[in-house]
Parts: C-alpha cells; sequence; structure tokens
C-alpha cells in the first residue's frame, strides 16, 4: 500500500469535525446578593450544560474571584463577597475556554483526564490532547 491509499485509509476512516460550538448552550450566571455572600442560582445548570463536575468549576471560580465559597445543599454556589453577573459570567467564560473547549477543533465535546500530576483536555472529536491552565 503506498502513501495516497494509506492517506485515503485514514482519512475515510476519521470521524469528520464539521460541527460548531453552536450545541453548548450555557445560560447566563443567575447572581443575586444575600448579605455578604454572592448566590448563583443556576450553578448545578451550568455544571450540567458543560459536564463537568461542580467542584472544579467552584474551585475555579473561588481563584478567579479570589474568595472563598461552597455548594449549598440546593446545588447552588456561594461565594464569599459582592461580585455581580458580569464578573461571574466572565469567569464562566474563561473556564471554557480553559476547560471545556478543544484548542485545536474549537467543539467542546472534550473530557478532562489526569495523567500523573498534570490535568489534560482531550478532546472526543478530533482527538486531540491539550495541558490545561495551571491549577496552582
Amino acid at each position: 500500500m503506498d502513501y495516497d491509499d494509506m492517506l485515503d485509509r485514514a482519512a475515510s476512516e476519521t470521524a469528520d469535525v464539521t460541527g460548531t460550538d453552536e450545541r453548548l448552550s450555557v445560560p447566563d450566571p443567575e447572581v443575586r446578593q444575600e448579605g455578604s455572600v454572592t448566590v448563583v442560582e443556576n450553578f448545578q445548570t451550568l455544571c450540567n450544560r458543560l459536564d463537568r463536575e461542580p467542584d472544579h468549576l467552584l474551585q475555579y471560580l473561588q481563584r478567579e474571584v479570589g474568595t472563598s465559597g461552597h455548594i449549598d445543599e440546593s446545588g447552588r454556589a456561594r461565594i464569599t463577597g459582592a461580585f455581580d453577573a458580569d464578573r461571574i459570567g466572565g469567569a464562566v467564560e474563561a473556564y471554557i475556554e480553559g476547560f471545556v473547549r478543544c484548542s485545536e477543533c474549537g467543539l467542546p465535546d472534550t473530557r478532562l483526564e489526569t495523567e500523573g500530576d498534570v490535568t489534560v483536555l482531550r478532546c472526543e472529536a478530533c482527538g486531540a490532547r491539550s495541558a490545561t491552565p495551571s491549577e496552582d
């Protein structure tokens, strides 16, 4: 089998990556203030749409806004301090870029995998593997 035949065979066995990320429909964070705490009412919905663990997203939000927080029994994120919806929404968008969307094809069909001490983003659409932002 010559090179062109192998290339044709590989192309025919590879999944087409022609989709868009439009199917990643993430609602805007519903944020309200409760004393000195910011409550993200639809936090569980955000996690479900992103297909990520709530603890991972919460840890990222805490680092981005520089404070502590927790998930209450209703699945809402309770973040210490006063933050508006734009600030929380910006942090969620940054999370999507670093931990959800593939850096190669731009699709959201990804999984987080741990290799040793490193978290890697593996794309199920194109097969790409990329390092995630530092989680220090």
